[in-house]
């Protein structure tokens, strides 16, 4: 019989990275099993300048920025995903080989790569209130304190401001926010000027939390906005996974092994678990033995590794996905201005609307001014011709900004999933997925829609359009194991044990019962350490 690891950890994106420091910290052996595909074309050819520099001084800018292929431009229908550019790209590469998915109604993103969706994660962080967390299954008192262990481990900034209580909260060691640009920094003028109909409709502003350090934290260095943030990562001031998981690699009681595809497990004698794995390289299927197992792919990975596993084909299983849409705005005061130097991709504020101030009904939309992903990304959803849509976009520029809107979700009968044979696919399935909102949730999310348009306007940001990417284009996913306190098949205890296992945790968002509209990751990296931990007992 071969080796029995100790632990087993599947995935290295934001919740396989967590569960596995903690598995770490605690003294226990670790092995992690990941695809962990690497960019190896792109990254290193980014040079050392910001964003303005390099546009105006390298001949080969076109090879990062639109790919040497030009596989960063598309005309199709603005879908997930589709703002992914050329060094971003590795995040999605065989992804149609190993995760098939089939559905006329749910289009989603998933990753194989070194550090998952952690890669192109947009770093908001948000705790969940009182509320959220029970309505979600999770533990308050406990999340509260596994929020601050991964704040310390990651490095926030944020405000002092009226969103704190939605983003920050109760943590501690919080940094500064990086500078605002200009154009932002209007909205927020307008917000203060008009602060009585804000709170008058139950509305609140301030500058968005950021897994982003402003101080060296880490032996990372502190953020200097140079827009590259959708291009590279090299000064590490934005927290990826990977960074945790390269670290780990230093720690003699961890190892890390690439190149994998987990199929499924079995428990077999005294509670070790079977782990069947595709080894990409070998082309062949191996087998490891674990005394425990800590499932980590991502929600989606972990709805095949468990229906593939208890051999369940046409199990249904439920889902979760935020609704997401974003609308171009225009800040009229920003017509033809000249664009800053030095700004940040990132989020800059964040738009809350608590429908009735009791944190358990909130709306979140996060604002971006627009520069770096350049005007091609835009340009075709521009009401005129190509030709005369340049310049206009030129003009326009730099006064748009991006507010991309997020709603709760919970769940409902026509959100689910299911694995179907498919003797096509090298894992001899695909899942099949249906997502379709009911008539009153349309409404409610169109009321709500109405009412941040209204607020864009007030804070002088005139929206011109709303685009819809489908459902599964806000990346957040959850719920398709959720937690329960009796042994129910295909569900999970509150300590994120699978149900009908000994030895099995999932670690990731399955276990969730309902989403909040704000940022999910903190919470999933935050639940991801507690799993871990219950996994120690």
């Amino acid at each position: 019989m071969s080796e029995v690891h100790p632990y087993i950890v599947v995935g290295s994106g934001c919740t396989g990275a967590m569960a596995a420091q903690t598995l770490v910290e605690a003294g226990v052996k670790v092995l992690m099993l990941d695809a962990g595909i690497t960019d190896d074309t792109y990254t290193k050819l980014i040079p050392e300048k910001d964003f303005t520099a390099f546009r105006q001084t390298d001949e080969n800018q076109s090879h990062y920025l639109l790919g040497k292929k030009f596989e960063s431009i598309s005309w199709d229908k603005i879908g997930s995903g589709s703002q992914l550019t050329p060094p971003r790209k590795f995040m999605v590469t065989e992804v149609e080989k190993f995760l098939d998915i089939f559905s006329k109604t749910f289009f989603p993103v998933e990753s194989l790569a070194y550090g998952g969706l952690g890669n192109g994660w947009g770093l908001g962080s948000c705790v969940f209130s009182d509320a959220e967390l029970n309505a979600a299954g999770l533990n308050p008192a406990k999340m509260k304190a596994a929020y601050q262990t991964v704040a310390d481990r990651i490095g926030i900034s944020g405000g002092q401001d009226d969103i704190k209580n939605y983003t920050t909260s109760f943590l501690t060691n919080i940094m500064p926010p990086p500078p605002v640009d200009s154009n932002q920094q209007s909205l927020k003028n307008n917000y203060e000027r008009k602060a009585d109909w804000f709170k008058a409709n139950n509305f609140s502003l301030g500058r968005t939390a950021l897994a982003l350090i402003t101080k060296d934290y880490n032996n990372r260095k502190a953020y200097h906005p140079q827009d590259l943030d959708f291009y590279s990562d090299k000064d590490q001031s934005a927290y990826r996974p990977w960074i945790t998981v390269n670290e780990l690699k230093k720690k003699n009681n961890f190892t890390y092994r690439g190149g994998i595809i987990v199929k499924q497990f079995k428990e077999i004698e005294n509670g070790v678990v079977e782990i069947a794995i595709w080894n990409k390289e070998k082309n062949e299927e191996e087998i490891f033995r674990t005394q425990k197992l800590v499932l980590a792919p991502g929600v989606l990975g972990t709805a095949r590794i468990v229906l593939r596993s208890f051999n369940k084909e046409n199990q249904t299983l439920p889902l979760l996905c935020n609704p997401y849409a974003y609308f171009p705005c225009i800040n009229i005061s920003q017509l033809g201005k000249t664009f800053e130097r030095n700004t940040t991709g990132f989020a800059q504020l964040s738009l809350f609307h608590d429908n009735n101030r009791q944190g358990d009904d909130i709306a979140m939309a996060s604002l971006y001014s627009y520069k770096s992903l350049m005007l091609f990304r835009i340009i075709k959803e521009a009401p005129v011709n190509f030709r005369d849509g340049i310049s206009l976009m030129n003009f326009l520029m730099p006064a748009f900004v991006i507010m991309g809107l997020f709603h709760s979700e919970k769940r409902g009968d026509n959100k689910t999933l299911n694995l179907r044979k498919d003797t096509s696919k090298i894992t001899g399935d695909s899942l099949q997925a249906e997502y379709l909102l009911s008539e009153i949730e349309k409404q409610k999310i169109t009321k709500r829609n109405s009412l941040f348009k209204k607020a864009m306007t007030k804070l002088g940001a005139v929206p011109v359009k709303m685009i819809d990417p489908g459902m599964g284009s806000s990346i957040h996913y959850a719920g398709v194991l959720p937690f329960e306190k009796e042994d129910k098949s295909f569900s999970l205890s509150p300590d994120g044990r699978l149900h009908g296992t000994q030895n099995v945790f999932v670690a990731d968002g399955s276990g969730f019962r309902f989403l909040p509209a704000k940022g999910l990751t903190l919470s999933l990296m935050a639940n991801a350490h507690n799993v871990a931990h219950n996994a120690l007992k």
